[in-house]
């Protein structure tokens, strides 16, 4: 008999019909068999929940796939809604554009499993498109590591949470879905405790592949919280101002010696200044 605990994993959708079936696929090829899914479309307005449905009714897997769908609140809000209804004591967050290595689900829970930790994130997080030019100058906008999503030396504590106990997630009260972009942040916030690393746990994760994925990446990160408050986001505000984005487009492109790097910086700070205005009216959706 299987005695290990139920595990829920939870995926936000907002107009992922390019990902979500390999994402899906990626999940039921897991060694960890004790698993449910839920997806929490947010308003999506291209084909995901037609796709979700044809995908649920063509696989018909032994593992449960739950779709539900809210109007357009953000991922907080959708990773709220399915955690209320989910069955597993242990609950995994993913994204839409992440496929996973088949022990993936196993090594995230191990620590958490083991009673080490009441929750983990994994370094092991690889850029699953390295070939297309915009990937690649979406990792030289944040300063990644080509090919990584996170530095082999980073802490072996971080604030978001890939996992967690169930009863911990309730214990907090759940994600802060008015925040933005950087909701993912407030379990470790209210729980005043931090996700631990789980070795092994490999996730690859899609960047950005087209100006128009850079620029609304971009207009949604810019909706979160800055270090300096409105002092942030106004300097925020400056620095992603047109003619100050064309000096670092030039400036970084040429550093990098990568043409396309132009282009991108300039959407990903048009996409930025964008956001900004909108995070100003209170607005903080996808």
């Amino acid at each position: 008999m299987n005695n290990k605990p139920l595990v829920t994993a939870i995926i936000p959708t907002y107009n992922e019909a390019a990902h979500i079936a390999d994402c899906l696929t990626s999940l039921l090829e897991q060694t960890y068999l004790r698993l449910e899914i839920i997806v929490v479309d947010d308003g999506s307005t291209d084909k995901t929940v037609n796709l979700v449905r044809d995908f649920i009714e063509v696989k018909k897997s032994k593992t449960h796939i739950t779709l539900l769908t809210q109007k357009h609140l953000g991922p907080g809000a959708a990773r709220n809604q399915a955690a209320a209804v989910a069955h597993g004591r242990i609950l995994v967050f993913v994204d839409a554009d992440m496929v996973f290595d088949h022990g993936f689900i196993n090594h995230l829970t191990a620590p958490i499993r083991q009673g080490k930790t009441i929750g983990t994130f994994s370094k092991e997080e690889y850029v699953a498109n390295t070939k297309n030019q915009w990937a690649k100058s979406w990792s030289l906008l944040r300063g990644w590591q080509q090919g990584r999503m996170h530095s082999p030396d980073q802490p072996e504590t971080q604030a978001v949470f890939r996992a967690i106990t169930t009863g911990a997630f309730k214990q907090s009260g759940g994600f802060d879905q008015n925040r933005g972009y950087d909701d993912d942040w407030s379990l470790s916030e209210k729980l005043a405790t931090l996700a631990t690393n789980a070795p092994q746990a490999i996730i690859y994760h899609k960047n950005p592949d087209s100006l128009g994925e850079i620029y609304t990446q971009s207009k949604w990160m810019a909706k979160r919280r800055y270090k300096f408050g409105l002092l942030g986001k106004l300097f925020a505000l400056i620095r992603v101002s047109p003619i100050f984005s064309l000096i670092n487009s030039h400036r970084l492109a040429k550093k990098h010696n990568f043409k396309p790097l132009f282009q991108a910086k300039l959407i990903s700070d048009l996409g930025q200044l964008r956001g900004l205005i909108e995070s100003f009216t209170g607005n903080t959706a996808r």
